[in-house]
């Protein structure tokens, strides 16, 4: 397999018919074999071999007595100039003689005639506009054997689906057989498929040539040195060569005229216009001084357009002692961006101008044209986007952008609430079964209070001395619900030492009940902090909303992308729901009623609102998702991408991206708080409406329990007094018992009597 000397020919033809330089001029600084490519050009009536320059065989002084000599003839066309040459003094003097003879200006036309390395692609000394070409990647050897193979298979595969009579060798063999004319023998016939068989392979566009020649087309990047905004010579990617032709870089290609007003454009640009958007905490603004100035921050202007002839003319205004910009224009800029933009500008050498993007949004293709940040750079009003800018692949297709200063993921913002307590809301903090197993303890104490009592010889009972106050049950339900609510009333307590024990444990019991209700009851009567359980973008409720679920993120952002592409349902349910800013989505689902219930938005941004939140309701819920990271935009090649790309890599080594992100980020109050009750509690009446419920139900009970007592006392009481049976009720109530037993005088007499002991 072989990669030829031809296909590098094929290539400079192309870039002379490309740019219809028909006049050319050879310089060999090397024994070169271009027999073919001069053979074409003379052969070819477009083309005009103007000179040839050959300096394989002369020393330094001859070289330069020869380019004087040679050069000098050449000054008054505007030929093309290839130059083939691994040498790199002989190099430097060809260019050295042709700028001195004024041979370098946009008239006159250099490439270099061998392909180059990445590496050797040096800038020192080089005429602007000088065009070369080289593979990037070269092909090891490994992969050259992988394409012939493959090639093989494929051939061998469509040979096989056609005849594979003829294509398969047959397993007996005579070698006295002789081949009978006008049969193809497996060997022709397989030959024949592989000449017609051709694929895009690992090193290249594979193809066979002259029915024996394995061909390997390689793919060349073709680059162009240019001046950059800063007015340094970098090389350009201005096109590819890929199967035998050449794909340009529309709007880059170099020509007479590009030349001309790249370097009229290089010349009258001293400053970089640069295009910002609001987005916290990497870009905030405020009010000018009112002097019109900034004393911290950057002055930038808010124009509220994109027009660059608009932008030209305020900037102009701005920048001129006797101009006058409206003051409603400027505004401060200041932030985590605007921090790393003054850095750059320190340490590259540029200064700058900067506004605010018009339409207040990054950048996605709307209606035949691209919007936002990246809009902007594509029309030529910034050179230069730096905010909280996503970097993607639709974005990357038209603009270019450095290596990211700052790396995120997408996240999901939703609103804690303050549920308020219901009215049962004051036994929460004990489970039912413990209330259950309280009262069922409190009746068995009660229960066992009155059988020891009564069965012991010191108890308060008639049968142990005689006493006229009785310890009953109603006395030991009175005890145990008074030592259980802490109440201090009046009631009876047991005499004998096995009741007065059981009394304390109960009283033990009650205060570690107590303690711990107490101890969660306030965060109970305060209510839950309750919010939107989301375990990431897989979440069902993302996919399969329930109605009433809104969830959105903001319109024409990184974030919308990534939905519109892998998520294509969800994004035509959220389009309804989308807002135009970050800020515009934390307040629709911080309001009352909110308006959203969940926001999807860079992760960077979410922390901080997170962070600010006064009350701190916000919070992040589920796994971080579509990793990204955010980088400066710039126009296709434009030159600065290496040079800002390798100041970011040493930020963040340095430490200085560190600084900033400590700067910015944990100086915030809600960063380092804790969301326990630290502070004093205020609770309402709907914190104890279940309390007052409850006493209203008592009130009522209260009445209920009047009348039956009267109905007892007037109707069920006489009945039972006739009778003789069911009379004895001192060991559950003395009371009961006395008016079953006693007529009113005695009542009256025992009474007196009592009250005298």
């Amino acid at each position: 397999m072989e990669s030829s000397v031809t296909s590098l020919m094929d290539l400079l033809i192309s870039v002379l018919k490309t740019n219809s330089w028909y006049d050319v001029s050879v310089i060999l600084c090397h024994s070169w074999d271009i027999s073919r490519f001069l053979s074409y050009l003379s052969n070819n009536s477009n083309f005009e071999l103007r000179a040839l320059l050959n300096l394989t065989d002369m020393d330094d002084a001859g070289i330069i007595r020869f380019l004087h000599e040679k050069l000098n003839d050449l000054k008054d066309s505007s030929t093309s100039v290839l130059m083939f040459s691994s040498n790199a003094k002989c190099s430097g003097f060809v260019f050295e003689t042709a700028a001195g003879l004024g041979l370098t200006s946009p008239e006159f036309h250099w490439v270099i005639g061998h392909p180059l390395n990445v590496e050797d692609l040096q800038t020192t000394g080089l005429p602007l506009g000088l065009l070369a070409y080289g593979e990037v990647n070269k092909p090891v050897l490994g992969n050259y054997v992988r394409d012939a193979v493959e090639l093989i298979a494929r051939a061998i595969s469509t040979a096989v689906f056609i005849r594979p009579d003829t294509t398969l060798i047959q397993s007996m063999v005579n070698c006295n057989d002789k081949q009978k004319e006008g049969v193809l023998s497996s060997g022709q016939y397989l030959s024949r498929f592989l000449a017609n068989t051709s694929f895009d392979g690992v090193t290249g566009y594979i193809h066979v040539q002259e029915t024996s020649h394995i061909r390997s087309d390689h793919r060349y990047h073709i680059w162009n040195l240019r001046q950059d905004p800063l007015g340094k010579p970098t090389w350009v990617r201005v096109g590819k060569w890929n199967r035998q032709k050449i794909e340009i870089e529309q709007g880059i290609w170099p020509s007479r005229s590009h030349n001309e007003v790249h370097q009229q454009s290089s010349s009258s640009h001293s400053k970089l216009r640069v295009v910002t958007l609001v987005e916290l905490p990497f870009v905030f603004t405020r009010e000018v001084d009112r002097d019109g100035s900034c004393p911290a921050g950057l002055l930038c202007l808010d124009p509220h357009t994109k027009d660059p002839a608009v932008l030209t003319q305020l900037f102009e205004e701005l920048n001129n002692e006797n101009g006058s910009v409206p003051t409603e224009y400027k505004k401060c800029c200041y932030g985590y961006c605007m921090d790393l933009l003054e850095k750059l500008s320190d340490d590259l050498g540029f200064d700058f101008d900067l506004y605010i993007v018009g339409d207040g949004k990054y950048g996605a293709w709307k209606n035949g044209g691209w919007t936002g940040l990246v809009g902007d750079l594509l029309s030529g009003a910034a050179h230069m986007a730096v905010t909280s800018f996503s970097i993607n692949s639709a974005r990357s297709r038209v603009i270019d952008f450095t290596s990211p200063f700052y790396s995120t993921s997408l996240a999901i913002l939703v609103r804690s609430r303050d549920t308020a307590a219901p009215i049962g809301a004051f036994m929460w903090p004990l489970h039912w079964s413990m209330w259950v197993g309280i009262f069922v303890a409190l009746h068995l104490t009660a229960l066992f209070l009155t059988l020891y009592e009564w069965k012991s010889p010191f108890g308060m009972t008639p049968n142990g001395r005689n006493r006229i106050k009785v310890f009953s049950y109603s006395s030991a339900l009175n005890l145990c619900y008074a030592i259980l609510f802490g109440r201090t009333v009046s009631s009876k307590t047991p005499k004998c030492w096995t009741g007065r024990f059981l009394m304390n444990l109960w009283a033990i019991f009650c205060l570690l009940v107590l303690s711990s209700y107490t101890a969660n009851l306030a965060a109970v009567m305060v209510g839950e902090k309750t919010f939107e359980e989301l375990s990431g973008i897989h979440d069902t409720k993302l996919h399969h909303p329930s109605q009433g679920f809104r969830f959105g993120t903001v319109r024409e952002s990184s974030a919308e992308d990534y939905m519109k592409m892998s998520f294509p349902e969800m994004h035509e349910y959220t389009r309804r729901f989308n807002v135009p800013t970050t800020l515009d989505g934390v307040a629709h689902l911080k309001s009352d009623p909110s308006k959203l219930d969940a926001f999807i938005m860079d992760k960077a941004l979410l922390d901080y609102e997170v962070s600010i939140d006064a009350d701190c309701k916000l919070i992040t819920v589920g796994k971080p998702f579509a990793i990204e990271g955010y980088g400066i935009g710039l126009p296709q090649n434009i030159g600065l991408n290496s040079n800002i790309s390798e100041l970011i890599s040493r930020y963040k080594s340095d430490g200085f991206m560190d600084m900033l992100h400590d700067k910015w980020y944990k100086m915030v109050p809600c960063g380092k708080r804790t969301f326990e009750v630290t502070e004093t509690l205020q609770m309402g009446i709907k914190h104890f409406s279940g309390l007052f419920v409850l006493l209203c139900l008592g009130f009522a009970g209260s009445l209920l329990t009047t009348v039956g007592e009267q109905i007892v006392y007037r109707l069920v009481l006489p009945r039972i007094r006739k009778r003789k049976r069911f009379k004895y009720w001192l060991h559950t109530s003395q009371k009961i018992h006395r008016v079953l037993n006693m007529n009113f005088e005695e009542q009256k007499i025992q009474k007196v009597k009592t009250d005298k002991r």
